[in-house]
């Protein structure tokens, strides 16, 4: 897996400026105990190139890229310290190519359709937005899109908890980079407890969790028609009959013969499935990958959690 499925993954970056390196890790463990290992680390402060080291050393996990990074200097500062991609606010063919010709990822600022035409010239598949919602903000990422089908965005600055899931929603982001969860006050005071419940919360509202519906195992097709009749007539929902089960309402659904899971499954829908799998995955839950279900265009559309909860079996479905 390359760095930017990677980032695609983590679906959220968050953009820190660190003034003194010793809080480089803490916060960054914050970060990452809040649901999000990943960083980018700008080199708009001094201490940039030592907060990299230090993270890169005591959290090997962290996915860290430089931020930032105006000249190949930096690039190389930032690399030999830990960093594992360089992204920057504009597109500056010097570092772009530094970059390209050494093999180390490169995500760089574009406001453009001139700016991505650059940064095809280098072979590049994804380039940053910025400073996004400023200069159009998704409307005008779509608009760029449009020509550019095969270019992924990583729209920064401006975005927030209110309107990451409108960005996240477009399926040419790659991922979107913002500083909201780090807030100057809470690191100035060492507040790593707030920024893990802020970072906590972004995470949880990028992935949407919800309770879909919940499959009963009733064993046979009379007992599954029994099973719905009785819950519409208390719930004053309709039955709809289907060939593997009947569903009363969308919050049941009465299998005709035994499924998976003891006592049957329950359905958790998300926004974004193979986004969630990796992100419970970091939470210690693994997956069936032979139980994926999938569109005519491979993204996923179902996907089961390996063992029972209290006598469920439990999988993932796309909103």
């Amino acid at each position: 897996m390359d760095f930017l499925e990677k980032l695609s993954l983590a679906g959220l970056v968050p953009v820190i400026a660190i003034n003194d390196a010793e809080d480089a890790v803490p916060l960054c463990k914050a970060l990452s105990d809040g649901g999000l290992p990943v960083a980018e680390i700008t080199f708009r402060t001094a201490a940039a190139e030592e907060a990299i080291r230090r993270v890169h050393q005591e959290l090997p996990d962290v996915l860290l890229c430089a931020g930032t990074v105006l000249t190949t200097d930096q690039v190389d500062r930032a690399v030999a310290a830990g960093a594992a991609a360089i992204v920057s606010p504009g597109l500056n063919p010097e570092v772009v190519r530094y970059c390209v010709e050494k093999g180390i990822p490169v995500c760089p600022g574009t406001s453009s359709p001139s700016d991505i035409e650059t940064a095809l010239s280098f072979g590049l598949k994804a380039v940053k937005v910025f400073p996004a919602e400023a200069i159009g903000g998704l409307k005008l990422i779509k608009s760029m899109a449009a020509p550019y089908g095969n270019v992924r965005f990583m729209p920064t600055g401006g975005i927030n908890e209110n309107n990451m899931l409108d960005y996240l929603a477009f399926d040419k982001i790659l991922c979107c980079g913002g500083s909201w969860m780090v807030p100057k006050d809470a690191v100035e005071a060492k507040d790593w407890a707030r920024i893990t419940a802020l970072t906590r919360s972004a995470v949880n509202k990028m992935l949407g969790l919800e309770l879909r519906h919940v499959g009963i195992n009733s064993g046979t097709p009379e007992k599954s028609m029994e099973d719905a009749k009785c819950l519409a007539a208390l719930l004053g929902w309709e039955i709809k009959e289907g060939n593997s089960s009947n569903f009363c309402g969308a919050g049941f659904e009465l299998m005709k013969k035994p499924g998976r899971g003891t006592n049957g499954h329950i359905a958790i829908a998300c926004n974004n499935i193979a986004r969630a799998k990796w992100h419970l995955e970091r939470r210690g839950f693994t997956f069936e990958d032979e139980s994926t279900a999938s569109y005519k265009n491979g993204k996923m559309t179902a996907i089961y959690l390996k063992g029972e909860i209290a006598g469920f079996a439990f999988h993932l479905v796309q909103k």
